[in-house]
């Protein structure tokens, strides 16, 4: 057979069809988009958990025994500051020991004494699956997640956590805000499940849910029963309590009260519920639905209960709770991200504990003292309008003492003309103002020399000489031109000085010094100007508290501290959610306070002195007097070495102060607070190392030489101390 030779013939490539590329790049993005996705889901689900479990870090297991009603209500606490740390009794003492709001009803009964369908009413309108779930309804949680998605709202909570909210009074909703107290309250449902019992949470709910009509603050089915059909929850009957149970998503809209028509549509929503779950027959629903409600919304309707006696009325708060209620309120909308009127109505349900800073024999003091006419009158007026405030507070800002009136306190929360008031300062904005910056910058020291003469500036665009050098005896008087030290200046309150300082400084300058350094928050841009600065012409005035709490740099070594009448607030379940801080701006330094305060003290000590009135046996006062040019407010703030305090007297309605019928405005100050310096711990203000106390030329301000013939002594800054005088003035 004929061998027959294959020829070798090339090989040809396999060409790919289309189809088969475009199949092959679509599942390449696909693989990776999932590969993606997976990643992104991860990140993400890591993420996630961590920001839960730093939520789940801080929870904790709530208290929902029946003392938690009484826990609801916020108390006001102090200390005593010579307490024994060997004592055995606490060191906390009630100022005011229960917030209540005047239309609150509260009840206390236990779950024995509430009928089944009671209990059954409530839950199977807010939580049906109550009795199987452990805390968290997640079908539920998920479904209202689903909702909101959608646009629409479903509340997702259960009773559990509704009672976890009212205790705690932790409601926010905002943003991320709402997230975070969700969170907080799945875990605290969780933690609370395993405490107690279904029936015990159930108990605590049924104790503290807020049912008021907007008129009145109901809390609790007892106190609801009692109020809106005067009768003990134990007479309820079905229509009723589904009539209570009916309206709890929002009390104000679906109340039987002002509001029956809406709560016909919550009764038979809830009676329909109460049938599907089969917690009534048939009969018992048409029966209950067809049954007339007779409302009685009695608001003096009052149970018998051991909760009731804890209510008594304590009388008005009195200046410094009213005080420390306002600084609450901040804290809790700062912390919160809420209204005031949120924050207001969580303060005096959450159960939060104040501790305050108040002295309470000050306190008791300074309400005596300013409510007597021998302290403010030069003779005998009887009863008079002129009003005013006071203030004490310690060199960290903490508030010891505030009476914002003459009269006697009949409201809680009133007008405080201490913390509330905007009125001039008059001469005591120069301490702050001009003469500590100048000093702080070497501009001038304790001898420096200014000629008694005012300065030129633009008014309507023409040169003008300004300042009148109004004098605090009431008169105005002509510049006398003659060369005085800056103490002298000070201490008769000449207001030539401090325009010269301030057109040294600029207005801007002493204005930025105010309002970024010492916390004066009254201040507009229009006060950037020479009398705002100068003689406290502003245009809103100053708060006395501010004013205070601004001269404590004169006392503690330039400091400025947060003025506070809160040492710590607590929330219901003892976290501490503020705590005030020792932290502070070096305001001055210590030497530019010790010398301001020593030339302060001549205000007082010094016959010239403005303040001579207020001047002590043995305490040393650093002090200025604060006079309007029309008489319309005075204010004296001074410093003593543990308190720095302040008084303003006015009228509500602006006018004239008759000063031959009220005493000297330093002479006001001694009869409120003299007592309690005279018996301050100490007595006298410490020099530091920073400062020199040498002797002066009285001829030229220099540091006293040989030949020098007039000597007087002075306190001078370590930095700064002037030259020696070479005695040529002879």
């Amino acid at each position: 057979m004929e061998n027959i030779k294959k020829r070798n013939t090339p090989n040809k490539k396999k060409t790919k069809s289309p189809a088969l590329k475009a199949l092959k790049i679509f599942g390449t993005v696909v693989l990776s988009m999932f590969l993606i996705l997976i990643i992104t889901v991860s990140i993400f689900a890591t993420a996630l958990t961590i920001y839960i479990l730093n939520f789940a870090d801080t929870t904790t297991t709530i208290s929902l025994d029946n003392g938690v009603v009484s826990s609801n209500i916020s108390r006001i606490l102090y200390e005593n500051p010579d307490y024994d740390e060997n004592d055995e009794n606490s060191n906390q003492y009630e100022l005011y020991y229960a917030l209540k709001n005047p239309n609150k009803k509260v009840a206390w009964v236990d779950i024995e004494n509430i009928p089944q369908h009671v209990c059954d009413a409530y839950m199977y309108t807010e939580d049906e699956r109550f009795k199987d779930h452990d805390g968290v309804d997640f079908k539920r949680t998920f479904g209202s997640i689903v909702y909101t998605l959608l646009g629409n709202t479903q509340g997702g909570s259960t009773i559990t956590q509704q009672t976890i909210k009212n205790v705690t009074g932790d409601a926010a909703r905002d943003s991320a805000a709402g997230v975070e107290r969700k969170i907080r309250e799945i875990f605290r449902a969780i933690n609370v499940e395993k405490t107690y019992t279904k029936e015990e949470i159930l108990q605590c709910y049924l104790n503290i849910i807020p049912l008021g009509d907007g008129q009145q603050d109901i809390i609790g089915v007892q106190a609801a029963a009692n109020y809106y059909f005067g009768k003990d929850v134990s007479e309820l009957s079905l229509a009723e309590a589904a009539s209570l149970a009916g309206m709890t998503t929002a009390p104000t809209t679906y109340n039987p009260n002002t509001n029956l028509e809406n709560n016909r549509v919550r009764q038979k929503y809830c009676l329909d519920k109460m049938l599907e779950n089969g917690a009534i027959s048939d009969e018992e629903y048409n029966e209950a639905l067809n049954e007339k409600l007779k409302v009685t919304a009695d608001p003096d309707y009052s149970s018998d209960t051991q909760y009731a006696s804890e209510l008594e009325d304590q009388g008005p708060t009195s200046y410094f709770v009213d005080a420390a209620i306002n600084q609450a309120v901040s804290i809790l909308t700062e912390n919160y991200g809420i209204s005031a009127e949120e924050a207001s109505s969580r303060l005096y349900n959450g159960g939060y504990t104040i501790i305050t800073t108040v002295d309470i024999d000050m306190q008791h003091k300074i309400e005596v003292e300013m409510q007597k006419n021998s302290n403010f009158q030069s003779y005998s007026l009887g009863e008079d309008e002129l009003t005013s405030g006071f203030v004490a507070m310690d060199y960290k800002g903490n508030v010891k003492a505030v009476v914002g009136s003459r009269e006697k306190k009949e409201d809680s929360r009133s007008w405080n003309n201490a913390t509330m008031a905007t009125r001039s300062p008059g001469s005591c904005i120069k301490p702050i103002a001009s003469y500590a910056p100048a000093l702080e910058q070497d501009i001038i020291t304790w001898s420096s020399m200014y000629k008694d003469s005012p300065i030129t500036i633009k008014v309507d665009g023409k040169n003008t000489k300004w300042p009148v050098n109004y004098s605090e005896t009431g008169d105005s008087e002509n510049w006398s031109n003659k060369d005085l030290f800056t103490f002298q200046m000070l201490q008769r309150s000449l207001n030539t000085m401090p325009a010269q300082l301030i057109q040294k400084m600029t207005p801007a300058y002493s204005y930025n010094f105010l309002k970024e350094k010492l916390d004066i928050s009254t201040l507009t841009d229009s006060d950037i100007d020479y009398s705002p600065v100068t003689v406290g012409g502003m245009t809103n005035g100053t708060i006395l508290e501010e004013l205070v709490a601004s001269y404590a740099i004169f006392g503690n070594g330039g400091k400025k501290y947060e003025t506070t009448y809160i040492s710590s607030m607590t929330n219901a379940d003892g976290d501490i959610i503020y705590e005030h801080s020792d932290g502070y701006k070096q305001v001055i330094s210590e030497s530019t306070a010790f010398v301001m305060n020593k030339m302060m003290q001549t205000v007082v000590t010094s016959s010239d002195g403005t303040g001579r009135q207020a001047n002590l046996n043995k305490t040393e006062v650093a002090a200025k007097t604060g006079t309007t040019t029309d008489w319309k407010d005075l204010n004296f703030v001074g410093c003593t070495p543990d308190y720095v305090s302040g008084v303003w007297i006015g009228y509500d309605k602006q006018k004239k102060i008759p000063t031959n019928s009220y005493q000297n405005i330093a002479a006001i100050w001694k009869n409120i607070f003299g007592d309690i310096a005279e018996t301050e711990k100490n007595h006298e203000f410490i020099m530091p190392d920073t400062v020199k106390e040498l002797e002066y030329c009285t001829k030229t301000g220099l540091i006293a030489g040989d030949n020098c013939y007039s000597k007087d002594t002075g306190y001078y800054k370590q930095t700064n101390i002037p030259a020696v005088c070479d005695g040529s003035h002879w």
